[in-house]
C-alpha cells in the first residue's frame, strides 16, 4: 500500500468532519451538539491552519491558477473562521447557533466539493509524489502545534501565520487544558 499524501490526509480530515456534521442533524441532545461543534470546530482551525502554512503555499506554485484558487480558499477559511469565533460564544439553546452552524455547514461542504472536485486532482497529476508524501508529514506535524481555536484577525499567510501560528497554538492548548476543552 503506497504512503499517504496529503491528499489523503486533508480529504480524511473532510470525511471526519462530515461525520461530526451528520452526527450533529441528528441529534436534539445540546450537550452532543456542543461536544461535536467542539470537536468540528478544533479539527476545522488545526486542517485549515496547516493548509495556510504549508499547502497553500505549494499549491499556489505549482497549480497554474495557483494564485486565485489559493485566495479564494483562504477567504472561505476566513469566512469559516468567523462563524465559528462567534459559535465558540454561543450555548446550543442560544437562538442564533443552530442557524450559525448550518452557515458553518454550507461553508465547509462548498470549500470541501471544490477542494476534493477541482485542485486536489490536479495538484496529485501536478505535484510529485514524494513532495506529496512530505507535505503530508508537514500538515500531520503542524495539526500538533497550531492553534486549537479560531483567531479571525490572524494572518493566514506565510511568514506571519508559521510564526506566531505556534505560540497562539501553544496558548490555546493552555486554555483548552485549563478548561478541559478537548477533541472527545
Amino acid at each position: 500500500m503506497p504512503e499517504r499524501d496529503v491528499v489523503d490526509v486533508l480529504t480524511a480530515d473532510h470525511a471526519r468532519v462530515e461525520r461530526w456534521f451528520r452526527d450533529y442533524e441528528g441529534t436534539p441532545s445540546p450537550a452532543e451538539r456542543r461536544r461535536l461543534i467542539t470537536n468540528i470546530v478544533i479539527e476545522l482551525v488545526r486542517h485549515a491552519e496547516a493548509e495556510e502554512m504549508y499547502v497553500y503555499p505549494r499549491a499556489r506554485l505549482v497549480l497554474p491558477d495557483g494564485p486565485a484558487v489559493i485566495d479564494r480558499e483562504i477567504a472561505e477559511h476566513s469566512e469559516a473562521e468567523r462563524i465559528m469565533h462567534r459559535l465558540e460564544r454561543c450555548k446550543p439553546m442560544d437562538a442564533e447557533f443552530d442557524p450559525l452552524v448550518r452557515d458553518l455547514m454550507r461553508v465547509i461542504r462548498g470549500h470541501v466539493r471544490e477542494e476534493e472536485k477541482d485542485w486536489f486532482p490536479r495538484l496529485r497529476r501536478l505535484m510529485p509524489a514524494a513532495e506529496r508524501r512530505r507535505l503530508a508529514e508537514l500538515v500531520e506535524g503542524a495539526k500538533v502545534v497550531v492553534p486549537t481555536r479560531p483567531h479571525p484577525a490572524a494572518p493566514d499567510r506565510p511568514p506571519f501565520n508559521v510564526l506566531l501560528g505556534v505560540g497562539t497554538g501553544m496558548a490555546d492548548r493552555a486554555r483548552d487544558l485549563l478548561s478541559g476543552r478537548r477533541q472527545r
